[in-house]
């Protein structure tokens, strides 16, 4: 196994451009494929981008053979009760998905949010169909990325944490052939999925591809988790070093619905934890 069949990265940052920034910390740590914000993750702020950042950071990732990621803010909801919160979204989440265009990324991360206000999973779900399936209508250009929705890891009124949640997630935007999945290895564990017992992890691959059929995964974060599996806290810890374990990820790497897909880690330790992440997933991979 090696870099053609999963290609190991990290999300990294570009404050300073997207290629002053971005390829050299890329380089750094030896990643093959990366993951970028195109906005702060915390605001709603929608910032053009620079015509020869973009141009660049595109050519060195082409050359280089990295794939490209985006991913969105975090303060996307489309489940949301506000409705100022949920036009933001929608302006947020279009701006990221042009922009991936305009950077070649393959695909863009958003969380599939929470059901706010104390109105029903069922209302929620009726407003995600309603504003976020004419966004993915909007992917009609060739060079468009896929939206890849990101479970979560099951805190207060999630829409989507477990595998079977995605189901009805999946069937509010008519499993448009545009709509992906990325899958967090620590929301998953926090959500309930014990990739730690024997045999977790490839319980839970099955289960993601009956219920979205095969070809749907894009994109793994790859990251520890601090906390105990059902723990529904969202707290990532360095691979090998939390409650999942290093096995877990190897197991990630034999499993038929992972061929050619990319792992990404949002993992701490800043360049030097991130280098060793990689490297250790690296060596996980080519093990196996």
């Amino acid at each position: 196994m090696g870099r053609d069949r999963n290609p190991v990265g990290s999300h990294i940052p570009v404050a300073g451009g997207l290629a002053a920034t971005g390829i050299p910390y890329a380089r750094a740590m030896g990643a093959e494929a990366v993951q970028v914000f195109v906005a702060n993750p915390r605001g709603w702020a929608t910032p053009p981008g620079s015509p020869r950042q973009d141009e660049e950071f595109r050519a060195a990732c082409t050359a280089e053979g990295l794939p490209v990621h985006i991913h969105a803010p975090y303060l996307i909801n489309f489940g949301s009760h506000t409705a100022a919160t949920v036009d933001s979204s929608v302006l947020s989440l279009r701006h990221s998905l042009r922009r991936g265009r305009a950077i070649g990324a393959r695909g863009v991360v958003v969380h599939t949010g929470s059901a706010t206000g104390g109105r029903s999973r069922a209302t929620a779900l009726a407003q995600v169909r309603e504003r976020l399936l004419p966004l993915l209508e909007e992917l009609t250009h060739p060079d468009d990325p896929w939206l890849l929705l990101e479970p979560t890891a099951g805190q207060g009124f999630s829409l989507c944490s477990l595998a079977e949640d995605l189901e009805p997630y999946a069937e509010a935007l008519d499993r448009h052939p545009r709509l992906g999945l990325c899958l967090d290895t620590c929301h998953a564990f926090a959500a309930g999925h014990d990739l730690a017992a024997p045999g977790g992890v490839k319980a839970l691959l099955d289960e993601v591809t009956d219920v979205l059929g095969p070809g749907r995964l894009k994109l793994i974060h790859a990251n520890d988790s601090m906390d105990v599996t059902g723990a529904r806290k969202d707290r990532h810890a360095n691979i090998g070093a939390g409650h999942i374990g290093a096995e877990p990820f190897r197991e990630l790497f034999r499993h038929p619905a992972t061929v050619g897909v990319p792992l990404v880690i949002e993992t701490p330790g800043g360049r030097e934890g991130h280098a060793a992440d990689v490297a250790r997933l690296k060596a996980l991979r080519d093990e196996g």
